[in-house]
């Protein structure tokens, strides 16, 4: 495959997993799909270092424009254009790493939830068998559901997060091969 070639279906293959990351990490800050979580600081830690917005979504989404349009140039696009694609895929790298670790810390810190005794603390920051034992989950009284809420979604972003670190890496060495090899050769060309 052509290294422009792949350079688009690897930038439109990063669109929606950015756009996932956008809508997990905005989802996040509303528990049980109620504002007032939020506006009383009620929400898990996590959420507000901003993973999905910022990491998956805004230092992917970038890369991946730049990348798309680094492939739309002719078959292998340029050189130069090439060489920049593998700087734009190192930021997307460290944009899914650092949504990747913040998705890894919520989910083994757990919630920001009230509990039995109506206090709001991390009950499960200690505890490593929450993930596996929902039997525990009854520990969060508000807000409702918020265990399996904050594990989906929290699961979501590591997915897409370790999708857009293996794209992101891909497109470095295939910049790399892009700028070293230059543009290919039309089949119909005289050699």
């Amino acid at each position: 495959m052509c290294t422009g070639k792949c350079s688009r279906c690897i930038a439109v293959t990063l669109y929606p997993l950015a756009l996932i990351s956008i809508i997990c990490n905005i989802v996040l800050f509303f528990p049980a799909g109620e504002v007032k979580f939020a506006q009383d600081g009620h929400i898990t830690e996590e959420v507000k270092y901003m993973g999905g917005i910022v990491g998956g979504g805004l230092m992917v989404l970038i890369p991946a424009l730049h990348i798309h349009l680094t492939g739309k140039q002719g078959c292998c696009a340029n050189r130069c254009g090439m060489f920049l694609s593998i700087a734009f895929g190192a930021v997307g790298v460290a944009g899914a790493l650092y949504s990747l670790i913040v998705a890894a810390l919520g989910l083994q810190n757990g919630p920001y939830c009230k509990t039995l005794g109506l206090l709001w603390t991390t009950p499960f920051k200690d505890s490593k068998d929450y993930l596996t034992d929902s039997s525990l989950w009854g520990l969060c009284t508000a807000p409702k559901d918020i265990v399996p809420f904050n594990i989906g979604l929290f699961s979501t972003l590591m997915v897409t997060s370790c999708l857009q670190l293996i794209l992101c890496a891909i497109q470095m060495i295939n910049g790399l091969f892009g700028c070293l090899c230059g543009t290919c050769m039309d089949k119909e060309q005289p050699i």
